[in-house]
């Protein structure tokens, strides 16, 4: 989430939960021994809420992916099958920032140490907010940033998170200022409790859909395996018309290109759809290509 200080992206990612369907039971045992090895787990008490961890932009690799003579589990794997959080993404230290890449392809990180060597699982949802530049009102109309133009300011900010890991960030959106008047809005329809029902059905879909395939209970569009992408996300005839000029036009890589249908096959599960459409293509696309300009600006 990019946007103005003040928009409101922490407080949108600290709802993120409660959207989530609750943990199973083997999620939950899962979530449960990672706590324990941790020493997080408190009297053994055990919650089937989903994991959220807002680590500070300070906090180190070894904070972040584990490691310390223990060889403990860090924040990637305290968010196991859970929501991670990193408020000031360009604040937190790039070697720490690029540790996560290997696991957020895999789901697991290994730990090495000289007397030490733990794999802990981390299949996490990042979620991660900016402000479109250090000073953070570079995207506000009028306004001119004291050192240098608004948009090599926003370059400079943003080129601190490297091409790789903006390859693998699915959704890249714009969270705008709020107004006065917008605060005095009445509530939007839909809460959080309609959403998650979507939510839920949605991911039912999923899970029945991989079962079929074989895969693993629970298994969701995220941890598709590519070999199954043509199978379960094959889009229509104008849809794959649209991928092919898309991916020619955008320039995408073979991880961006299976992103792209398994973010497309998410919305049409969110709709009800069994078939990809030109219209969930369009609209993953439109979440790629936001990604793609902040890394042409890197």
């Amino acid at each position: 989430m990019n946007g103005p200080p003040g928009a409101g992206k922490s407080m949108l990612a600290s709802r993120l939960p409660s959207i989530l369907p609750p943990l199973d039971p083997r999620e939950l045992l899962e979530v449960s021994m990672v706590l324990s090895v941790a020493g997080h787990l408190a009297d053994g008490e055990l919650t089937d809420r989903r994991p959220f961890r807002a680590p500070h932009h300070s906090a180190s690799m070894a904070a972040l992916v584990g490691g310390g003579l223990q060889a403990k589990p860090g924040e990637i794997s305290l968010a196991h099958h859970g929501v991670l959080f990193l408020d000031e993404l360009p604040e937190f230290q790039a070697q720490a920032l690029d540790a996560l890449r290997q696991p957020m392809e895999t789901g697991e990180v290994l730990i090495s140490r000289a007397n030490h060597r733990a794999v802990y699982p981390a299949k996490f949802q990042l979620v991660a907010a900016m402000n479109p530049c250090r000073c953070g009102k570079a995207t506000e109309p009028g306004y001119a940033c004291r050192t240098r133009p608004n948009e090599r300011c926003m370059a400079g900010y943003q080129a601190k998170i490297s091409g790789p890991m903006l390859d693998r960030i699915d959704i890249t959106i714009e969270v705008p200022a709020l107004t006065a008047a917008d605060l005095i809005l009445p509530a939007a329809p839909e809460g959080s409790a309609e959403v998650a029902g979507r939510v839920a059905a949605a991911r039912a879909r999923q899970s029945a859909r991989y079962a079929a395939l074989g895969l693993p209970g629970g298994t969701t569009n995220a941890r598709c395996p590519a070999a199954l992408l043509d199978d379960v996300a094959r889009p229509d005839a104008s849809g794959l018309a649209l991928l092919r000029s898309a991916a020619d036009a955008m320039r995408l890589t073979a991880r961006g290109y299976h992103r792209v249908l398994k973010v497309a096959r998410t919305l049409a599960d969110l709709d009800g759809e069994e078939q990809l459409g030109r219209i969930h293509l369009a609209e993953a696309l439109s979440y790629r290509s936001r990604i793609d300009q902040a890394a042409q600006a890197a």
